[in-house]
């Protein structure tokens, strides 16, 4: 046993095995372990399936009239900022990784921009959605995943379509570079639809208590909440809402309910939980219907992606963070296609003008940040016991449950 866990650690530190005769080197840092080991290996397995469809199935990267299969680099960044920086440094300079894919979360991905950019090597953030990120000048860190910013903007527009007399809004984000970006963002959306915060607080990360908070929170009444960070954190706090009586007609959570584990521990205390997602099972985008947006649909289909994910995982359900990473080699390969090059520099011009649309929806970037521009979010619910697409109402699996304790199964 003791062999065994040994021989695992290794492979976790390694990067993975190069496959023989030339290749394009596509890779980065990846939480295997540590806070952000969930969401990290969502976007592992994504971009293990992505290469099997690129080099198995598409038959490599065209370039000229060559088609050239792509390798995954990566290693474990244990979820620390002082592990991407050294290891970002390590991809480009020893494996000689020129397309590399940034870490989850907004903390990691910043921590590596830099370092990316000194060498001159593209950095496309799956998972990091802050928009400092792209506000720092950087030239070659590219989107996939869609600006924090616009995050919660959808729960106030359904509210709004469904309640519009609701105005009081509780604001309880964890303390990070994601979430402080996603609050701020929605808060002058929510002045300009006319209502009003009545509770605003950050709690610290790794927080393992959010009774006192909570309890102040409760005696301001809102109607609305709005908050979360990443998994721990917004597990916890639909937890102990429950634990304390905590009543809302809506309550929108960043990150934990997308994942299947957040049910599995709450039981029926996760319905009527609302998050914003960016791809989710249901929402369908092919060829027929992307035609005329860019250069129209690119890469498998929806079905495709699930089984596969699925075969790989040994049985996951893939989530957002997967579909995020498949997005982003395929983003790679259609960018190096229109430059019709590996050249970096004539890459990252090419995604100035790529706009095309795979199972995951649409990709365009800002040309001046990189950030992304194209991608709309969604919005998922539990209802017993099932995750429902409940916004926009063309998207739909589910009609919301509003109030939230209306919501079947709870």
């Amino acid at each position: 046993m003791k062999i065994r866990v040994l021989l695992l650690s290794i492979l976790l530190i390694l990067p993975s095995i190069a496959t023989a005769g030339e290749a394009i080197l596509i890779g980065g840092p990846i939480s295997l372990s540590g806070k952000y080991a969930k969401e990290g290996e969502q976007g592992f397995i994504g971009f293990k399936v992505a290469e099997k469809w690129v080099n198995e199935v598409y038959g490599g990267v065209r370039i000229g009239n060559r088609r050239v299969p792509i390798r995954y680099v990566y290693y474990d960044d244990e979820s620390k900022k002082e592990n991407v920086t050294s290891l970002v440094e390590r991809l480009i300079k020893v494996d000689g990784v020129r397309f590399l894919l940034a870490p989850y979360s907004s903390g990691l991905t910043l921590a590596g921009a830099p370092v990316a950019e000194k060498y001159g090597a593209l950095y496309m953030s799956h998972g990091g959605a802050s928009d400092r990120i792209f506000e720092q000048g950087f030239r070659y860190v590219v989107q996939t995943i869609g600006p924090a910013s616009s995050y919660q903007r959808s729960v106030v527009d359904m509210v709004k379509a469904i309640d519009p007399s609701a105005r009081r809004v509780a604001l309880l984000f964890e303390d990070s570079e994601f979430s402080r970006t996603v609050m701020m963002g929605v808060k002058g959306y929510l002045k300009e639809k006319g209502m009003k915060i009545v509770f605003e607080r950050a709690y610290p990360r790794n927080v393992k208590d959010l009774t006192p908070v909570l309890t102040e929170m409760k005696a301001r009444r809102p109607e609305i909440l709005l908050g979360g960070g990443h998994f721990a954190d917004g597990q916890l706090l639909a937890k102990q809402m429950g634990d304390l009586g905590v009543d809302v007609k809506a309550a929108s959570i960043l990150v934990a309910p997308t994942l299947p584990a957040f049910a599995k521990t709450l039981g029926k205390e996760a319905n009527g939980f609302i998050a914003p997602a960016h791809w989710e099972k249901g929402v369908r985008f092919n060829r027929e219907n992307s035609k005329g947006i860019g250069l129209g649909y690119f890469g498998p289909s929806q079905e495709w992606f699930i089984r596969e994910f699925k075969k790989e995982s040994g049985g996951l359900e893939p989530e957002y963070h997967a579909a995020n990473a498949m997005a982003s080699i395929l983003a790679y390969v259609k960018a190096i296609e229109l430059a019709g090059t590996t050249d970096v520099d004539r890459v990252r011009d090419a995604m100035d003008r790529l706009h095309f649309v795979p199972f995951y929806g649409e990709w365009k970037i800002d040309p001046e940040t990189g950030k992304q521009v194209g991608h709309k979010m969604i919005l998922i619910q539990w209802q017993k016991g099932r995750k429902e697409i409940v916004w926009p109402e063309e998207a739909q699996t589910a009609r919301p449950c509003y109030p939230m304790a209306s919501c079947p199964g709870r």
